[in-house]
């Protein structure tokens, strides 16, 4: 399993050998249950509560959950035939956005009722957010930092690693001066220098996804995100059936 992610890894990227960036082994610190029908593209941590945004057409779902159990306490629906995709809170508002089409959506927090919409060209993969701007991928290695309050592009950031764009980023994370994302269809996730774009090093989650044994091409690891108040960093995958907390990379 590992030999073929990092073999899939090199091609994307075009390296002819492994790079001398650091990898970092996922050490697992907790597990908790996590909804197998979740078809996971956006995760968060607010005020205590998990927040997953799920995809496919008819089973695109917001969802505010229980942290330690799973359990769904308030879910919305994504109307078809859009597919779901990344989720960013802002102030008191969350920001949700669909695949293709164009098509944004703002919610209420903590109550997830309708509050507007938004536009945006091209695909819609994850966002995150540092503090000062919205931070949105679309699958290229370029992301997009947008204006809350306006959801404008302001600046485009090349993601690089070896002197290489890396390609299929998906789900992100801002993590204490680092954006995480996820490469899609591989077990890495990217530490990026939110200011040269280029990768610091990987988080190696193939153990995990070894671990948890899900018979599905599509069951790729997706899904990241940070408590800032306790300091911890959560990780999952598509269908998976577990949430699991990682140690924080260099070990903060």
């Amino acid at each position: 399993m590992i030999c073929r992610i990092l073999s899939l890894m090199l091609v994307l990227l075009g390296w002819p050998a492994a790079a001398a960036l650091p990898v970092t082994q996922a050490q697992v610190v907790r597990t908790y249950p996590h909804d197998t029908s979740a078809f996971t593209e956006g995760l968060l941590i607010r005020d205590g509560w998990l927040y997953e945004s799920t995809g496919y057409e008819g089973q695109s779902f917001i969802r505010k959950k229980e942290l330690a159990t799973g359990r769904i306490v308030q879910s919305i629906t994504i109307p078809r035939p859009l597919f779901g995709e990344g989720i960013v809170d802002w102030g008191n508002r969350l920001y949700s956005f669909v695949w293709h089409g164009g098509k944004g959506f703002i919610w209420t927090l903590p109550g997830l009722k309708a509050a507007g919409n938004w536009t945006y060209s091209g695909e819609g993969w994850a966002m995150t957010q540092d503090g000062r701007q919205i931070i949105m991928s679309d699958g290229t290695p370029v992301l997009r930092f947008l204006d809350p309050k306006t959801m404008k592009v302001t600046r485009r950031l090349t993601v690089t690693a070896e002197g290489q764009p890396v390609a299929l980023l998906n789900e992100l994370e801002y993590v204490r001066g680092e954006i995480l994302a996820n490469v899609w269809q591989t077990a890495l996730i990217a530490r990026i220098d939110p200011n040269s774009g280029k990768v610091k090093g990987w988080i190696d989650l193939a153990a995990l996804w070894t671990r948890v044994q899900v018979a599905n091409d599509d069951a790729v690891p997706n899904g990241i995100a940070y408590d800032k108040k306790s300091g911890r960093l959560f990780v999952t995958g598509k269908n998976w059936p577990t949430l699991f907390e990682i140690k924080l990379p260099g070990g903060r």
